[in-house]
C-alpha cells in the first residue's frame, strides 16, 4: 500500500475511535515502526495530534473548497463509472432525488432515457440535463443558489423537502467518513443533506476515492440508518475496511469498464 493511501486509512480509523500504534499496525498489516513514521508525518501536517502511548486524535482542519471548474475535471473517469453503477439502482416509475455535485450531475446523464421517472433535485447541472427528457418529470427544489456547486439550499429548499418523499436519494459530499457521515463546507449544506436522508426510503452516497476518509471540512451530516456507498475500482481495501466494518453500510465498487 502506498504511504498516502495508508495515511488516509489511518485518519479514517482514528476518526471512528482513539487508536494506538499496536491497533493500527494490526489493522493495516504493517510494522509499528511504519505506523509511527506515518503518525509523525500526519502530525507535522496538522491532520492529527499524538497522545500519550501512541494513541491519536483527529484535529478538525478546514481547507479551501474546490471551485466548480476544478470539480468538473477531477476524477472524471471515476465519477462516470460511479454514475453508471448508480443508474442501475433506478427503475422506471420511481421517484429519486439527486443531490448537488458533479457526480450526481453525471448520474443525471444516464437517466434521460428513463420512462415515467420523477426526479427531484437541487442540482442545477442535473436540471439542464434532464429538462428536455420526455420520460422524466422534473421537480426543482428552490432556495438560495450556491454558485460554487450550482445547487440550491437554505430554508426554502428545506421547506420543499418537508413536503416530499422519494424512493431513493443519491448524495454527494466533500468527504465521507465511516462512523461520522458526510463532511461539508457549510452548515446549510450539511443540514440539507440531513433533511434529504430523512425523506428517502433508500440512501446511496456517491464518492470517488478522493472523498473516502476525507474530513477536511467542519460540518457533518450523520447517517444513522442503513445506506449504500458506491465508490470506484481505485479504492483499495484499506479505504473500504472502515465502511465494511459498519453493519449499516453496503459497499459497492464500480468497475472501471463502466467509465
Amino acid at each position: 500500500m502506498k504511504a498516502a493511501d495508508r495515511q488516509r486509512a489511518i485518519l479514517d480509523l482514528v476518526l471512528t475511535r482513539e487508536a494506538n500504534v499496536e491497533q493500527l499496525s494490526a489493522t493495516l498489516s504493517v510494522s509499528e515502526a511504519t505506523i509511527r513514521r506515518d503518525l509523525t508525518v500526519l502530525a507535522k501536517e496538522g491532520r492529527l495530534v499524538r497522545t500519550y502511548g501512541g494513541a491519536t486524535v483527529l484535529v478538525g482542519v478546514h481547507e479551501p473548497e474546490a471551485s466548480l471548474d476544478e470539480r468538473k475535471t477531477t476524477q472524471r473517469e471515476q465519477k462516470e463509472a460511479i454514475a453508471q453503477a448508480a443508474a442501475l439502482h433506478v427503475a422506471d416509475g420511481e421517484t429519486v432525488l439527486l443531490d448537488g455535485g458533479t457526480t450526481c450531475a453525471a448520474l443525471a446523464r444516464h437517466l434521460v432515457t428513463r420512462q415515467d421517472l420523477h426526479v427531484v433535485t437541487n442540482n442545477l447541472l442535473a436540471v439542464s440535463t434532464l429538462v428536455n427528457a420526455s420520460g422524466v418529470r422534473l421537480t426543482m427544489i428552490g432556495g438560495d443558489v450556491r454558485a460554487s456547486s450550482m445547487s440550491t439550499l437554505g430554508p426554502l429548499a428545506e421547506l420543499a423537502l418537508s413536503r416530499l418523499t422519494v424512493d431513493c436519494a443519491f448524495l454527494g459530499a466533500d468527504g465521507v467518513v465511516a462512523g461520522f457521515g458526510l463532511c461539508e463546507a457549510s452548515a446549510q449544506q450539511a443540514w440539507l443533506k440531513e433533511c434529504i436522508v430523512a425523506r428517502a426510503a433508500e440512501v446511496i452516497v456517491l464518492a470517488d476515492t478522493d472523498k473516502l476518509g476525507r474530513a477536511r471540512q467542519q460540518h457533518w451530516t450523520p447517517i444513522q440508518r442503513d445506506w449504500r456507498l458506491i465508490t470506484s475500482w481505485m479504492a483499495d481495501e484499506a479505504m473500504l475496511l472502515p465502511f465494511r466494518a459498519l453493519g449499516e453500510v453496503t459497499v459497492e465498487v464500480a468497475r472501471r469498464d463502466l467509465a
